[in-house]
């Protein structure tokens, strides 16, 4: 899987960050990093623990660092839990938060994929 093709499998926009990012190494060095983030598992956590503030700061940013890296479907799903708990609510979050798991799952794997080929 080259890196367009990882960016098709997660629902991404290939052409909008090499447009920023310019170079596939690059892109791949930040991509990578996403590996060894905590955010997700902080917002598991966080929703467990019914913390709600906490859980919209990890879903905001989650939200923050999928945008800037053009992961779009998990941008999306991650947009939609941060304003589910945006005022201090979980309204829907449950639901929300079984698609933030789905497509999280589906990214990490692939960029394990892609990370593993680079080896």
């Amino acid at each position: 899987m080259d890196l367009k093709e990882f960016y098709a499998r997660v629902g991404g926009n290939y052409d909008s960050i090499m447009g920023r990012l310019m170079k596939e190494e690059r892109i791949k060095k930040y991509v990578f990093k996403f590996l060894d983030d905590t955010t997700f598992e902080t917002l598991c956590k966080t929703m467990e623990e019914n913390d709600i503030e906490e859980a919209f700061r990890a879903a905001h940013t989650m939200k923050g660092l999928c945008q800037n890296l053009d992961l779009l479907t998990l941008f999306k799903s991650s947009h939609d839990m941060a304003e589910a708990l945006r005022h201090g609510k979980a309204d829907n979050a449950d639901d929300i938060l079984e698609q933030v798991k789905k497509d999280y799952e589906i990214t990490f794997a692939a960029i394990k994929e892609l990370k593993e080929q680079e080896q």
